[in-house]
């Protein structure tokens, strides 16, 4: 096996197809507010900073909007119960994790979702492959600061020579080069390819096929 031997992913836009059931949760808060709702593409361009961001981004007047601890809450109550609604694994997703873990590769996951959904849909979705997942907290920094990263590595005893990071943002971009590890972009998430060619992307995935060429290959560079 190559000396690259721990992947660390970012959840959504990347393993998991989440864009309906946050949209959906979006535009609960919305309604219940009577506040304009969004379509899916306006909230595929709020998600990747953590839901408080998310819903900054799509409330009238964001945090100054009187409601705004109410309106998050709410967010989190109703994602909570409907986060597996309509979400599923991006095609070849799970082929791709069994075979890296029949390999021997340690994998885990970081987002910027809060905590209790990351450990839930990594659990529903993805066990055994993948049993550390790390999401928003008050202990840990979001990205792109690399707090989460180093806590995966802890997690799994591996050294940064070990890890390559896999997103589908300009955060993840940001992420992988602060916390020093090489970055695949992948362009079937929640960014095209230009946009992450743009933002510093120097890997980029197109399809299932090619990110696993990429991995099996180490066809990738740090920032």
């Amino acid at each position: 096996m190559p000396s690259t031997n721990t992947i660390i992913f970012d959840l959504d836009g990347t393993l998991l197809d989440t864009l309906a059931d946050l949209a959906g949760s979006v535009n609960y808060v919305m309604k219940k507010y009577n506040l304009p709702d969004h379509s899916m593409d306006s909230v595929r361009q709020m998600v990747g900073n953590g839901v408080t961001v998310l819903m900054e981004r799509a409330i009238p007047g964001g945090r100054s909007f009187a409601a705004f601890d109410n309106c998050l809450k709410d967010f989190k109550e109703h994602y909570e119960i409907h986060k597996k609604d309509l979400t599923k694994p991006f095609p070849g997703i799970l082929e791709f994790l069994k075979e890296s873990y029949e390999s021997g590769y340690k994998m885990a996951v970081v987002s910027n979702k809060f905590d209790l959904a990351v450990k839930g849909l990594c659990k529903d979705f993805f066990s055994p492959y993948i049993t550390t997942a790390i999401g928003e907290s008050a202990q840990t920094a979001p990205k792109p600061a690399p707090d989460t990263v180093f806590k995966a590595m802890q997690e799994l005893q591996v050294t940064p020579e070990q890890c390559v990071y896999v997103g589908d943002s300009d955060v993840d971009i940001v992420t992988a080069k602060n916390a020093g590890i090489p970055c695949i972009s992948v362009s079937w998430g929640f960014r095209t390819r230009q946009f992450l060619a743009e933002h510093g992307a120097v890997t980029i995935a197109d399809t299932i096929e090619e990110f696993r060429h990429l991995i099996k290959k180490n066809f990738f560079s740090i920032l």
